[in-house]
Formats: C-alpha cells, structure tokens, sequence
C-alpha cells in the first residue's frame, strides 16, 4: 500500500501515513499530537473529516491533490492555508455509490471541534465491527 499522506513538523520530522481514510490522521491527533502542530501536510485527498482533524492538531498548511468543498471551507474558517489540484462537491465513498461516510458524518458541523468526537465515534465503530467478525 502506498502513502495516503506526508505531514512534516516544523522540527523537519516526516510521518507517514499509509492507513486508509482517516484514522492515521485520528491516531496521531489523538496520541502525537504535536506532530500536527505548526505541520504542512501532503495528502492525495481531504474530505471534511480529514480537514477537520489537521485543524483541531494545529497545522499550519495543506496541500491537497483533491479536496472537497466543505473541507475547502472548513480550513478556510479555521485560517489555515491551503493548496489543491482539484475541487470537488464531496468525497465519494470506496464503492463509488454516495458520498464517503465521515463526509456525511461531518456534514452539519460548523467547525473542527465539532467532527473529532464524531470521527472518534465512528473509527470505534468500525474497530468494533472488525474484531466482531469471524
């Protein structure tokens, strides 16, 4: 599997993510927070979810192959800069039938404060459906 993101640190340290969606981003939000703080990030595409957590850790500048509009205006309001290749009205989920989950999770929330506890949920959720099955 390839990388989903780069997030370099204002120190110059370089984290990888290689996990799918957004629970890279969560794990270290929520267990390494500093690495987000002050941090530029690379990633192939941010959804709101995505966007969310990067504000609620601190970073300072993201680029973006593809980013959907609410992340767009999400980093737009918390003043965080932002480059991008391609915009879209929402990031579609893996199967190509709706929109992703955790973009639809987060779809009424105002701010980045808002999503993370929602994200935690959800990530939680899946956790728990994974080990449940046989």
């Amino acid at each position: 599997m390839g990388l989903s993101c780069v997030i370099v640190s204002p120190d110059g340290r370089v984290t990888d993510c290689v996990g799918r969606g957004v629970s890279d981003l969560y794990r270290i939000l929520t267990e390494e927070p500093s690495i987000l703080r002050g941090a530029f990030v690379a990633d192939k595409v941010i959804g709101k979810g995505a966007a969310a957590l990067m504000i609620a850790g601190g970073v300072r500048w993201v680029h973006a192959g593809v980013i959907s509009s609410p992340a767009l205006s999400l980093f737009r309001s918390a003043d965080v800069l932002v480059s991008y290749d391609d915009e879209v009205p929402n990031i579609i989920n893996r199967a190509g039938t709706g929109i992703c989950p955790v973009e639809s999770l987060c779809a009424d929330c105002q701010t980045a404060a808002e999503c993370v506890p929602l994200i935690g949920g959800f990530l939680a959720g899946m956790k728990s459906e994974h080990r449940d099955r046989p």
